[in-house]
């Protein structure tokens, strides 16, 4: 779980950052699953955007994403949000948890 500090520390990484990925009409679909995985082991921290063609709200969008692929919501602002995971070997140093 991320503390407060982590998800800032994340928002502020992840501001510049252009979506990875789209989800539209087909929604959360096993390719894009598959290439979210891949997205985050590579990268730790990747924005999504989601299309006007998505049936899904996009938290329900956000949250089955990073259910699946075993990541954490970092934000959710507009029709974009950010998915991370910690890789094997981490790249992104975040806060301790302690230091709230």
């Amino acid at each position: 779980m991320l503390t407060g500090r982590q998800k800032r520390f994340l928002r502020a990484l992840g501001h510049n950052l252009k979506p990875v990925l789209q989800i539209g009409k087909k929604e959360l679909d096993v390719g894009l699953i598959a290439e979210a995985d891949a997205a985050l082991a590579h990268h730790e921290l990747i924005k999504v955007r989601v299309q006007e063609g998505c049936l899904l709200d996009r938290g329900e969008a956000a949250e089955a994403l990073a259910a699946a692929c075993g990541a954490q919501v970092a934000q959710l602002l507009g029709r974009t949000f950010l998915l991370y995971r910690q890789a094997e070997e981490p790249r992104l140093a975040l806060p301790a948890v302690g230091e709230d």
